[in-house]
């Protein structure tokens, strides 16, 4: 770790492809872990900047969700002793409740953070992927499963294109 940056140089630089300003697709599931295959589309807005001197990042969403548009902020952080990525959600519609982390990291380019949570009162897991199927172009992944990882159902997908601004 350099002492100047506090930085480790290794997977503390996962998360740089994402800094910047971001146009949004999203693509949700209407309903979660209810055999559901309806999906609804919406565009959103989301901009990214590093904090902790590079241990972590934060960004800023507009989701523009038909009849519910809202903002919500996302923190990440890295810990140089475990290797692994911290990821909570603040939902702007209930801002005084931060997600449980889902926690992980990236290997082979490919990131995979996981939790255990509650759902509807029942006990999931929720794991978000991170991949880059396109150049310049990273996809986000949220499944969940309620059975132990058996089956997994995403149920939200969200794939990012640079803001020309």
């Amino acid at each position: 770790m350099s002492a100047a940056t506090g930085r480790s140089g290794a997977g503390d630089f996962d998360f740089d492809f994402f800094i910047g300003r971001w146009c949004v697709h999203h693509r949700r599931l209407n309903e979660r872990l209810a055999a559901c295959t309806d999906w609804t589309e919406f565009k959103g807005s989301c901009e990214t900047r590093k904090i902790l001197g590079g241990l972590g990042n934060m960004d800023d969403n507009f989701l523009d969700l038909p009849g519910d548009a809202y903002r919500a902020v996302t923190l990440r952080t890295y810990n140089p002793d475990t290797g692994q990525w911290s990821i909570w959600w603040l939902d702007g519609r209930n801002p005084g409740s931060l997600d449980v982390p889902v926690v992980g990291r990236f290997q082979d380019g490919v990131g995979m953070f996981y939790t255990d949570d509650q759902f509807k009162g029942r006990p999931i897991c929720i794991r978000f992927r991170w991949s880059m199927p396109a150049k310049d172009s990273p996809r986000w992944e949220q499944a969940f499963t309620a059975d132990g990882g058996a089956n997994w159902e995403t149920n939200w997908i969200m794939n990012f294109s640079r803001d020309a601004e």
